[in-house]
């Protein structure tokens, strides 16, 4: 029995800790993907590019949507893989709506020398 075949403790039955299903299940690690219930929301870290060291904020949702929606958005606001073409445009998706709360915030130098 190869080291990635686990025996699932709800159904008993054999799987791969590795396979895309599980992958994609997630939950306990000694659960198939059949059994596995992944309750909680993955955190989102969002950064600002305002210098060297740059903010970065933590953010956790209520549910999965809210939190993609939220990256969706932010992908697409702030610019990402655009270059500064989005500031120019009127195209800024929408964040109203969204329920999350801030986790942690870390906070960037004003300058590159590390003055403020």
């Amino acid at each position: 029995m190869p080291r990635t075949m686990i025996e699932c403790v709800v159904c008993e039955d054999l799987f791969d800790l590795h396979s895309p299903e599980k992958r994609r299940a997630g939950g306990l690690r000694n659960h198939c993907h059949e059994c596995a219930e992944e309750t909680v929301v993955p955190y989102l870290a969002v950064k600002a590019a305002n210098g060297k060291m740059s903010d970065l904020t933590i953010l956790q949702f209520e549910s999965s949507s809210d939190r993609e929606k939220y990256k969706k958005a932010w992908l697409n606001n702030t610019g990402h893989h655009k270059g500064k073409s989005c500031h120019l445009s009127r195209s800024n998706t929408t964040m109203s709506g969204l329920k999350f709360k801030k986790v942690a915030e870390n906070r960037g130098n004003e300058n590159h020398k590390g003055k403020l």
